[in-house]
């Protein structure tokens, strides 16, 4: 039953609560966040906002609703006074937004990354500390039941662990032009670069310290000085490294789309997604998350030089869509509101992956290591 989860010297007492939650941009994560929001008992959505009348009409229809409409973000948040906000939008909103909305005494949800720069992301998450508002951040991983358990086999594998990720996409058309209104923001390196190191972090279980980072600018049709192509190498405190790679456009290879390998002294555990690395695929978001199987491989010998152990497939073929995964985000989001959860160790990685993604930029424009 939806409900608040109040502290009473222990004695907890759920009292019914309906969140009226205000969404706030209309793109792809928009719309699936906005689709959870309108399935999920204990969320009805008070409002809509995006730039364009547009995509907020396209949302209602898609929903097959007739939330209020709104263009301006502070209109929407003075008129609906939402018990939660739902921000979706470019990072360069990110920070104003979500300050803004705490300090009306609403819960936040935020799509990552957190913000433009790590300075903005601990603004947002002080400002989170300072009202007491809940701050989820959209790390869609960790709500993955495949990502999870990638994760888990990982620290099976012993250390130090060599992580290898990318997440390249070729584009065209809207896509592209998407791709060009983010990237004059902020980089791929950067945007979605925050979900690898995030998950690089949570197999290390150690301290990042090192990172470097290399760009390339493959089109004249960006602001001047932003990159298209980006690669990232972080060292933790424990002898782990890892890198992440990140290309947008239509040159982008389809053939070096998808790489998610770990490697340890034990062996290596892989995500094999051959449907996921079809043609095309980059482009679809459903695919970006998507596993099928994981490949574990053990490397222990025998006496004569030859594998013990057969490598070991686990199957993931009933994993959830891309709909269904920000399902369990906003499902999530619910429960940090009604039972109060301690979002404080949530905050905190999500600003950890913002400083190495942000080191890595440093490091491009500098052409030097840095040091964390």
């Amino acid at each position: 039953m939806p409900g608040w989860l109040l502290n009473r010297n222990k004695n907890y007492k759920i009292m019914s609560k309906t969140i009226k939650v205000l969404c706030v941009g209309a793109g792809h994560m928009g719309t699936s966040h906005a689709r959870a929001y309108h399935a999920i008992d204990g969320f009805e959505i008070c409002g809509i906002v995006t730039r364009s009348e547009g995509g907020r009409k396209a949302l209602n229809t898609d929903l097959g609703a007739d939330y209020p409409e709104f263009g301006d973000y502070f209109e929407a948040l003075e008129a609906t006074k939402p018990d939660a906000v739902s921000i979706s939008t470019y990072p360069d909103t990110h920070a104003e937004f979500a300050k803004a909305a705490m300090d009306a005494g609403a819960d936040v949800f935020i799509e990552k990354p957190l913000a433009e720069t790590v300075a903005e992301a601990e603004e947002i998450v002080a400002k989170a500390r300072e009202t007491g508002r809940k701050l989820v951040i959209g790390y869609i991983l960790r709500h993955h039941p495949s990502w999870i358990k990638f994760i888990e086999v990982s620290h099976t594998l012993g250390k130090p662990l060599v992580m290898r990720m990318n997440l390249n996409q070729q584009s065209s058309g809207a896509n592209w032009n998407t791709h060009k209104n983010l990237m004059s923001s902020i980089s791929p390196i950067v945007d979605c670069g925050v979900h690898y190191v995030d998950v690089m972090c949570q197999m290390t279980r150690s301290k990042p310290i090192r990172v470097s980072g290399i760009g390339a600018r493959l089109t004249d049709e960006l602001p001047e000085g932003k990159i298209n192509y980006g690669h990232l190498q972080v060292t933790f405190e424990d002898g782990s490294i890892g890198w992440y790679e990140a290309g947008w456009g239509p040159m982008m290879s389809e053939t070096a789309f998808f790489v998610k390998d770990v490697v340890g002294p034990k062996g290596c555990v892989t995500i094999s997604a051959k449907d996921a690395s079809g043609e095309g695929a980059s482009a679809d978001v459903d695919s970006h998350s998507k596993t099928e199987a994981l490949r574990l491989h053990h490397s222990e010998l025998d006496e004569n030089g030859k594998f013990v152990k057969q490598d070991d497939w686990i199957t993931t073929d009933d994993e959830p869509d891309h709909d269904g995964l920000c399902y369990r985000e906003q499902e999530y989001f619910l429960k940090a509101i009604q039972e109060d959860m301690d979002l404080g160790d949530h905050m905190d990685d999500a600003i950890n992956s913002m400083r190495i993604v942000a080191a890595a930029d440093e490091s491009f424009r500098t052409g030097k290591t840095v040091e964390l």
